[in-house]
């Protein structure tokens, strides 16, 4: 299975009549694995930031989750495993793999718990996978 078919059929599917506004997995050195097509252009310290919270949990709070320049508001996660952000009536879920970064993007009327489900359900998967 390709990469982009991770993000087709398996990020962007329908959950209870919504999906993700936006998804991605991107290597942990920043390469982008693959992306929908609404995926936000991010640069390079956007993502090493990203990755520096999984290593130094806390990181992100003072400053937020910037992804190509939108500020997130750092909420729960689970410390170097899942980072979760809110933005207005959106939000953000990043999982981490050994290997790569798992992106969720969404707007109303997904739920932040939707959000995380179908993300931390790709992501759980590609770890058992050793990816």
């Amino acid at each position: 299975m390709s990469w982009q078919t991770y993000v087709d059929d398996h990020l962007m599917c329908e959950v209870e009549g919504a999906h993700l506004s936006a998804a991605a997995i991107i290597g942990l050195d920043g390469s982008v694995w693959a992306q929908s097509s609404a995926f936000p252009q991010f640069n390079k310290q956007e993502m090493d930031n990203i990755v520096k919270d999984f290593d130094e949990p806390g990181f992100l709070a003072p400053t937020g989750l910037f992804l190509a320049g939108a500020k997130y508001m750092v909420i729960q996660g689970e410390p170097g495993a899942v980072i979760r952000g809110k933005k207005g009536s959106g939000g953000i879920t990043v999982k981490k793999t050994a290997q790569a970064l798992v992106f969720g993007l969404y707007e109303e009327p997904m739920t932040p718990g939707q959000c995380n489900m179908v993300v931390e359900k790709l992501g759980d998967y590609l770890l058992d996978q050793g990816l």
